[in-house]
């Protein structure tokens, strides 16, 4: 009878086993994909070094893409203090960029751009800051990036002005894999644990 017990304890120990083995290799407990919620569609701005930038000057390289306006008393200041933790932490890894967008391209000029990002201590080689036209600027913030309801561009250009305190986390494919809320603290840390993620794939 005790054999007969202990025959079971062991069958029932390697069954026991080989379903663990079996849902290790089955299951990534490790790494949860982020979803892709959008392809950023072509562009052309201008950068704080008056050059011109596409889409094509970013290659194979991860990037958070935000937008403000250099006068901004209010989000912006608090958006890119954070943005600025994120650009120590990542400025010298050559696979990970910053472009920051204004949505005031009257009033933020290329010098004026220059000065904001010299202020932050940014370097062009890998945080933008990018100006063109309103519409152009607007597009991509609805179309690509996904930070403002794509309804609003049948507004008037000249009567709108975007204001937004999301960030949206791109991959080396151009495609959006999260949106995040520049302000809050943890939604910063989940973004950069998700920038680690990213230049892992």
């Amino acid at each position: 009878m005790r054999k007969k017990v202990v025959r079971y304890l062991l069958f029932f120990g390697v069954l026991l086993a080989g379903f663990y083995i079996a849902m290790i290799q089955l299951t990534d407990f490790e790494k949860v994909k982020l979803p892709v919620l959008n392809t950023v569609q072509s562009f052309q701005f201008l950068r704080q070094d008056s050059n011109m930038v596409s889409q094509k000057d970013i290659g194979n390289r991860i990037y958070v893409a935000e937008y403000f306006f250099t006068t901004c008393k209010g989000i912006c200041p608090k958006m890119n203090k954070n943005m600025k933790a994120i650009y120590e932490k990542y400025k010298s890894n050559p696979d990970f960029l910053i472009l920051s967008h204004t949505v005031n391209p009257e009033t933020d000029s290329l010098p004026v751009l220059k000065r904001y990002a010299d202020s932050l201590g940014a370097s062009a080689t890998n945080w933008w800051f990018l100006t063109g036209s309103k519409k152009d600027l607007y597009k991509s913030a609805r179309e690509s990036y996904l930070l403002d309801d794509p309804k609003n561009s049948s507004k008037n250009i000249e009567d709108q002005f975007l204001h937004t305190q999301f960030f949206a986390l791109v991959d080396r494919e151009g495609r959006v894999r999260g949106i995040y809320d520049g302000i809050k603290k943890d939604e910063v840390e989940t973004l950069l644990h998700d920038i680690d993620e990213l230049i892992k794939e």
